[in-house]
């Protein structure tokens, strides 16, 4: 029997506004509260809140923390101030990606990770293993609740809820961690997300999640602020050009092959799993590459959507595709042969059978601001 998905401390919140729910990651989760246009637009215009409390939120702790990780994420975290989070992956010792993550460095031994739900056990299997032999624990953080604000007014919004508590959050530099307290709810916010935009991400106490939810609304409603869903938050990281894991990123696509190969660092790296294997992938160049394409007409490709030259040799395949909201034609990213792999080269795209006219255009499709 399959065993029912789970529900975050917002279920009831959600239900209460009207939002359609869909199963997703082993999760019930907001596909969208009413209009996808107008959540994806309220983003990129004024702010959205997200509920991502389905992500895998854990901590990894004690002396060898720092340690631990190394032997896993293709980053180096040891240089990492208290305060400060990296975007890394996570990888196999054949160099394939686990997952992609962002790791927070709380203080001198203790780290705070967020991964991706559908790979969190994964990951939580691999750090338990990582952590063996060594003074260092993992523990997945139960009962904890991830919102996640989001757009050009966030710090508006902040300040309209509480503006005393705000302030620190309001002065973190991108990637910056702070503790704080919200209208009287203590968090941990993160100058972080997954749009494009600016925003901050706020963990805090399943308990109090509901209320913080519910404040944030009633504050930001003023200035535009509209609950979103599962649904606008794809197609604004599509826009923003970001991967997915399971669509960007995987066995056969890492840093290298998505433009993410600057946050590899191999020297002095003699315990990474995946040294070699990415030294390797390093020294010999990808042969495919990630890039954005930019259909002609209305109609554009979706996942999995066979690309071909015009004289119609094989070009790889569509990985995500949308129509854009921002920019009104269909978008999409693809893993393509990194031989084709240059702005403003034409492909063709299958589409139902149709042959669409496609080109690779420099990624972000659009730009925040």
């Amino acid at each position: 029997m399959t065993a029912p998905p789970r529900r975050t401390a917002l279920a009831e919140a959600h239900l209460a506004l009207g939002a359609a729910l869909c199963p997703f990651a082993g999760w019930e989760m907001p596909l969208r509260y009413g209009s996808d246009l107008a959540e994806h637009r309220a983003v990129r215009t004024a702010a959205g809140l997200f509920d991502v409390g389905h992500m895998g939120q854990s901590e990894i702790s004690g002396p060898d923390a720092a340690r631990a990780l190394e032997r896993l994420v293709v980053s180096r975290v040891a240089s990492l101030a208290p305060g400060r989070a990296r975007y890394t992956m996570l990888c196999d010792a054949d160099g394939g990606v686990v997952d992609d993550l962002i790791v927070t460095r709380r203080d001198a031994e203790t780290f705070w990770l967020v991964a991706n739900a559908a790979n969190a056990a994964a990951v939580s299997d691999r750090l338990a293993r990582a952590t063996a032999g060594l003074d260092a624990e993992h523990r997945p953080l139960a009962s904890r609740a991830l919102l996640a604000l989001q757009g050009p007014r966030t710090v508006d919004v902040l300040l309209a809820l509480d503006p005393v508590g705000a302030a620190p959050v309001a002065d973190l530099r991108p990637f910056g961690v702070v503790a704080a307290s919200l209208a009287g709810t203590p968090v941990l916010a993160s100058r972080t997300g997954y749009t494009g935009e600016d925003g901050v991400e706020l963990a805090c106490a399943d308990a109090d999640a509901p209320a913080l939810w519910d404040a944030l609304l009633a504050a930001g409603g003023p200035l535009g602020l509209l609950p979103c869903g599962l649904a606008a938050r794809d197609s604004l990281r599509l826009e923003a050009g970001l991967p997915l894991h399971g669509h960007e990123l995987g066995p056969d696509l890492g840093p290298f092959e998505t433009g993410f190969g600057r946050i590899v660092q191999l020297e002095d790296r003699d315990e990474l799993v995946a040294r070699d294997a990415l030294a390797r992938r390093r020294e010999d160049g990808p042969s495919r590459r990630v890039v954005g394409l930019v259909a002609e007409g209305r109609r554009g490709p979706r996942r999995g959507a066979a690309l071909r030259t015009p004289t119609g040799a094989p070009a790889g395949e569509v990985t995500s595709g949308a129509p854009s909201p921002t920019l009104g034609v269909p978008i999409a990213l693809a893993a393509v042969p990194a031989s084709v792999a240059t702005a403003g080269t034409a492909l063709v795209a299958d589409v139902r059978g149709a042959a669409v006219p496609v080109r690779i255009v420099d990624l972000p499709f659009v730009r925040r601001g």
